[in-house]
């Protein structure tokens, strides 16, 4: 791709690979050490927002760049969607889950401009 040479260089890339640090950090936390469905569930779908970000940028084509983009934001989605999940059942307090929610959304919003600048 002509806009960067990496996949380390985008920043959706980089918002997300901060987005499952923080995953994994308030995953380690007691309640969700208890639920290994939701904890799972929730990393996933975080590794697969920076996962297939980087896969896209990979294959070198647009259309397929594109694509990949789509399954990212579908992953951000879900984990906005758990994220409420964690705070029903108090895993998370209140600013957690307003900082982490802002933080997919963002990414979320990155990434629907790439979608729009290679399309």
């Amino acid at each position: 791709m002509a806009f960067a040479e990496r996949f380390e260089d985008l920043i959706a890339w980089q918002k997300s690979r901060e987005l499952t640090r923080a995953v994994y950090e308030i995953t380690n936390q007691p309640g969700f050490t208890r639920d290994h469905s939701l904890r799972d569930q929730i990393r996933r779908s975080s590794i697969s927002v920076m996962s297939n970000i980087a896969e896209g940028f990979d294959r070198k084509t647009r259309k397929e760049f594109r694509q990949f983009l789509v399954y990212a934001k579908g992953s951000c989605a879900e984990v906005r969607s758990q994220l409420y999940i964690a705070y029903d059942v108090g895993y998370i307090d209140q600013i957690r889950f307003d900082e982490l929610h802002a933080l997919a959304e963002e990414i979320s919003k990155i990434t629907s401009g790439l979608i729009a600048s290679i399309s």
